[in-house]
């Protein structure tokens, strides 16, 4: 059994955050650590985050991970140690380069049935088990 896992969720997306939820819950044992992480994408050229004032990035980092900590209390079970963590960036890079600084055993995410697109350009799910050196566990949508 894995003594840490990584759960990578999609704030935007409860109904696949929930299933990974799930399919985390039941790797754990009661004194192992659940690290759950959000990915904020990045905000785009200088110019667009110009426009959009120049405290627009630290504030929606800070509402970012209240959100994150909000679901974090909100769903995970108390007896569970849980730690959330904000990231920004690249999702699969992020979720790799937590998974590995984290030194989890596991890495748990959602995924949705891949479509014809899927298989040329490749999603982030499957680009996080094609490269992470831990172990994945996929909970299908």
């Amino acid at each position: 059994m894995p003594k840490s896992i990584l759960l990578s969720i999609d704030l935007s997306d409860p109904q696949s955050s929930n299933q990974a939820l799930r399919g985390a819950l039941s790797l754990l044992d009661e004194k192992d650590t659940l690290h759950v992480v959000s990915v904020l994408p990045p905000f785009g050229l200088a110019m667009a985050t110009g426009a959009l004032g120049k405290d627009f990035e630290k504030k929606a980092l800070l509402d970012f991970g209240h959100a994150l900590k909000q679901w974090t209390l909100e769903k995970v079970p108390e007896s569970v140690n849980a730690r959330p963590h904000v990231l920004h960036g690249t999702v699969y890079h992020e979720v790799l380069n937590a998974a590995d600084k984290l030194s989890v055993d596991v890495i748990v995410l959602s995924a949705h049935r891949p479509a014809f697109k899927d298989y040329f350009l490749g999603p982030n799910a499957a680009r996080i088990v094609r490269h992470a050196k831990q172990s994945v566990y996929v909970v299908r949508n």
